[in-house]
């Protein structure tokens, strides 16, 4: 029963990620630019975290030295989730995710040239698979929607992603993790969101209702329940089962774009879905 429930956790939790385009698309549809989206993205997260600590009487003491660290990853953090959203404006939902989804690939490519970790044939198997992915997924709207912008624009969210796992891995710390390292990091991530908007006076207000509770769910559901499961998940099953459990992110996504927003699919999709995924697993289960 613990497995399973390793299981139903790991799935909520990579599943929960893949719903970001559910709740943001149609924010971006009533108006609100991706910036927007994001500076109450944060908010909400960062006040959701903060009651959740709070109920479970977690201390919100850091140290002076946690600051560089977590300024960092708050960075790295912001990169990914601007140009993943951003993303959105140049190819269907689905896609996007799929292709921010290579973040394992470039966390790997990193660790090798920066931190001298051995390649592999498999590795080097796996980065070509996921650059053969990368380029089915490039081909799969004529009419221009998945535009070579577009795909670098959502290939540096993944590299902002990779970049914040590859600093979580090296930080000194190893006490700060979990919800609060979450917490101080869309803390720092709203302050620099909403002072930018502030002085570039384009901060929007909520339209509506409809687009308010979009927003709150953007920021509970793929960030608050998936690092709720997550960390249910690792606890019954491991890192590296929860892990390859990760790709529900990129289905679930694909499938939310061609259920609710009408997004095509094709084999050509199916294809380039196929061989990151594959990519990612075996990187996942060789490391």
């Amino acid at each position: 029963m613990n497995k399973l429930n390793g299981f139903i956790y790991g799935i909520l939790s990579s599943a929960s990620f893949g719903l970001i385009p559910l709740f943001a698309i149609p924010a971006m549809q009533h108006g609100m630019d991706f910036m927007n989206v994001l500076s109450y993205r944060f908010l909400f997260a960062t006040l959701s975290l903060a009651i959740l600590l709070k109920v479970r009487k977690n201390s919100f003491r850091i140290e002076k030295t946690d600051f560089t660290i977590l300024s960092l990853l708050a960075i790295f953090y912001l990169i990914s989730s601007v140009f993943l959203l951003w993303g959105y404006k140049f190819m269907p939902s689905g896609i996007a995710t799929t292709l921010h989804f290579t973040y394992p690939i470039i966390t790997t490519l990193v660790m090798m040239i920066f931190f001298r970790e051995k390649s592999s044939k498999w590795r080097i198997s796996a980065i070509l698979l996921a650059i053969a992915g990368v380029y089915a997924l490039s081909h799969t709207e004529p009419s221009g929607k998945a535009s070579l912008a577009g795909i670098i624009i959502v290939l540096l969210s993944a590299v902002g992603y990779a970049l914040y796992l590859v600093a979580v891995g090296q930080r000194k710390n190893k006490n700060l993790q979990g919800l609060k390292l979450t917490f101080y990091v869309f803390l720092a991530g709203t302050i620099v969101l909403w002072a930018g908007m502030g002085i570039s006076g384009n901060l929007q207000s909520i339209p509506d209702l409809s687009t308010g509770v979009n927003l709150l769910l953007l920021a509970i559901i793929p960030t608050v329940v998936s690092n709720l499961t997550l960390v249910e998940a690792i606890k019954h099953i491991g890192a590296t089962q929860t892990s390859v459990l990760g790709a529900m992110e990129p289905v679930t996504a694909v499938i939310v774009g061609i259920t609710v927003f009408g997004e095509s699919f094709s084999l050509t999709i199916a294809a380039g879905i196929a061989l990151i995924i594959t990519a990612v697993t075996i990187i996942i289960l060789k490391k």
